[in-house]
């Protein structure tokens, strides 16, 4: 059955919205003073991104479940003909995944603030409330961050148009692991946002909330999540198209 440009917005809204209440939920109880998860460790939050990225792309299959603007321009540079059933690669068609992959982000990390809006009034410091929206170098170095984010993004989006072309189809399982591995070897660096959208709509919803305490949301590294995600998903598309 085709699909409609309405119902792609909706649809990566949604996931994307599921993908982000998971996701910065897990850094939230991992981080955040008091919650019964504080100081649960990285592989706790490995782990609750790779399933939320599991429930994302169920919530999302309608429109293909790109959930990630990297995954978008993954596709476009790969040279596919369709984004999902009836939906043609095209400029039209590319805005709108990304905006509802931007707007699902901003949702989801307003949703995960009321979640746990109690533990964020608490005196947390700034850099840690902000670390439950937005991704943060644990050494600041602006190129090699993006060559970080390039190469986890990568990855991700190689391996996930590779994972069509296998006999079974791959699904959500598959990716929800990929992300899991990726952030497990790849994501100490940069914490791996992989996901321009990820990043830059929680991110904004940090700069809008009423948020106590917040301070800065760092919007001079903020280029670095967005841009590097973006090249590396472009360059793995290319490269699946010249190899495939």
């Amino acid at each position: 059955m085709d699909v409609t440009l309405t119902e792609v917005f909706i649809s990566e809204v949604i996931g994307t919205g599921i993908l982000l209440l998971l996701g910065a939920g897990v850094v939230a109880n991992v981080i955040l003073p008091g919650t019964k998860g504080f100081n649960g460790g990285w592989i706790v939050i490995t782990f609750g991104w790779g399933l939320g990225v599991f429930a994302g792309v169920y919530a999302a299959w309608q429109s293909g479940a790109h959930l990630n603007p990297a995954v978008t321009f993954g596709l476009l540079a790969n040279g596919a003909e369709e984004y999902a059933p009836g939906v043609a690669v095209n400029l039209s068609s590319t805005m709108v995944y990304l905006a509802g992959e931007l707007v699902g982000a901003f949702l989801g990390a307003v949703l995960a603030y009321l979640a746990y809006k109690k533990h964020f009034d608490e005196d947390a410091d700034a850099a840690t409330k902000l670390g439950v929206f937005a991704t943060g170098p644990a050494i600041r170095s602006y190129g090699w961050n993006f060559m970080t984010e390039l190469l986890g993004t990568f990855v991700l989006v190689y391996v996930i148009i590779q994972f069509g072309n296998t006999p079974s189809e791959l699904g959500p399982l598959a990716v929800a692991m990929l992300v899991v591995g990726i952030g497990l070897s790849l994501g100490g660096p940069t914490g791996y946002a992989i996901n321009p959208a990820r990043d830059l709509g929680p991110r904004i919803a940090h700069a809008l909330l009423p948020i106590k305490g917040k301070g800065s949301s760092d919007w001079g590294y903020s280029w670095v999540p967005v841009l590097g995600p973006i090249a590396g998903g472009v360059l793995a598309g290319l490269l699946a198209a010249a190899i495939g």
